[in-house]
């Protein structure tokens, strides 16, 4: 009987005996299930509620931003507008994670939804409530701020003069794939298990992701890689030029997110070179 051997020699029990964590199975695709059980239910409450609160927050600090720019001071400038999300993201993720694994963003979810940590069930419940979730927030940034929001652009993503709409995928895909990875990263049960304090950290890398990749493509875009906040803010605000871009905010942050997923899953925790091994050891038992 042949042994698998993985990349450093080691047989398949002596890998198993030096492990200090367990690798989490995969989730079925269609854990249909999950409609029963309240805990769903209430973790695409807490995604509502947690995508609520982002795009409030950030909104109206872009628009804050952009009235005081047209008075006697700069505002808090592009510097504060991306700590503006970074914060958020790092608050809300340490305030959800334990909840709904703090996604707060459908390109996450997806990602997630490609390495198998979420069923499709999960993935589209939460989908659907971070939308919705981003849709209440800048409309209540609207409704508090109504005059500004609607001469300041409310908020919404596009395309800036100068830029190229091939421009603005590229950003949205590296940008993406930037906060996918940390994602991923920041969470793997094997750095868990390693460092003990990074279950708890965990939320800061994520969110200082969200805030290193809004220095580089505010520029670009105003920045989504995170399509429920460039729906809301194109539903509420509601501009032809706005709706004409929306695809790249769709399109980019989703590719992105497919990539980091497969990069990490299957090429840095050498998903497919398990899954190739595993498939030689049995056709040479």
């Amino acid at each position: 009987m042949s042994k698998e051997v993985n990349e450093e020699g080691q047989t398949q029990t002596e890998e198993k005996q030096m492990k200090d964590y367990a690798e989490p199975p995969a989730v079925a695709l269609m854990e249909m299930g999950e409609l029963k059980r309240w805990s769903f239910y209430r973790a695409m409450i807490a995604e509502f509620v947690a995508t609520l609160l982002f795009l409030y927050v950030t909104i109206a600090t872009v628009i804050g931003h952009k009235k005081q720019t047209g008075g006697t001071c700069d505002g808090v400038g592009l510097l504060g507008i991306a700590w503006s999300f970074g914060g958020m993201i790092f608050i809300l993720v340490y305030c959800t994670a334990g909840i709904s694994g703090g996604h707060i963003n459908p390109a996450v979810t997806l990602g997630l939804l490609v390495a198998r940590k979420v069923s499709l069930v999960r993935a589209v419940g939460y989908m659907v409530s971070q939308c919705m979730g981003g849709v209440c927030g800048v409309a209540l940034v609207k409704a508090l701020m109504k005059n500004y929001y609607n001469g300041h652009g409310g908020g919404a993503n596009a395309v800036a003069a100068g830029y190229s709409k091939g421009n603005a995928l590229g950003a949205e895909i590296i940008g993406t794939f930037v906060l996918v990875y940390t994602v991923f990263s920041a969470t793997d049960p094997k750095r868990s298990a390693r460092d003990s304090h990074v279950p708890v950290l965990a939320p800061l890398p994520i969110g200082f992701a969200v805030f290193m990749v809004h220095l580089a493509t505010i520029p670009i875009t105003g920045t989504g890689i995170n399509p429920a906040r460039s729906f809301a803010a194109a539903l509420v605000y509601n501009s032809t030029k706005v709706w004409d871009d929306q695809w790249i905010f769709w399109v980019g942050p989703f590719l992105g997110a497919i990539v980091a997923a497969t990069y990490h899953q299957y090429i840095l925790r050498a998903g497919a070179a398990k899954a190739l091994g595993s498939f030689y050891a049995n056709h040479t038992k």
